[in-house]
């Protein structure tokens, strides 16, 4: 797990670091600082969920299986309370552009998730795969 976690963060930190500056660069040339803004805070939550998620990895890794599974559980409830939290809170905010913001974190979600795919699939790790399942294509 620990293996696991260190790659998705060699995998994901640069590609989301970078999806994020060109949502602001992009965004603030179209909305202007509004837009700086919302595409910054958006990054910034969306690079903030993903390395919370590597952290409860870590912190779980020892544990075994059944306590990783509830603090992987636990923890996205709590991310997703978070994030609601933080977008209500930020709803009626005039110095920041919404679409800016909700289009960035999720273009930055969407990295740090494809990028986290290729760490799983480049990490040589055991696999169980039930009998009965092929892991070739038919």
């Amino acid at each position: 797990m620990l293996t696991l976690a260190a790659a998705m963060f060699r995998y994901s930190i640069w590609p989301s670091l970078g999806v994020g500056v060109v949502g602001v660069v992009v965004f603030g040339l179209i909305n202007g600082m509004p837009g700086v803004l919302g595409a910054a805070i958006g990054a910034a939550l969306a690079i903030g969920s993903s390395m919370l998620t590597l952290f409860l990895m870590r912190k779980s890794a020892g544990a075994g299986p059944h306590i990783g599974m509830a603090a992987s559980l636990g923890g996205f409830i709590l991310k997703l309370l978070l994030l609601l939290l933080i977008m209500a809170a930020l709803k009626d905010v005039e110095a920041l552009h919404r679409e800016s913001l909700g289009i960035t974190m999720v273009a930055v979600v969407v990295v740090a998730a494809a990028a986290d795919a290729m760490a799983f699939r480049a990490t040589k790790l055991p696999t169980i795969i039930p009998a009965g399942e092929s892991t070739s294509d038919s």
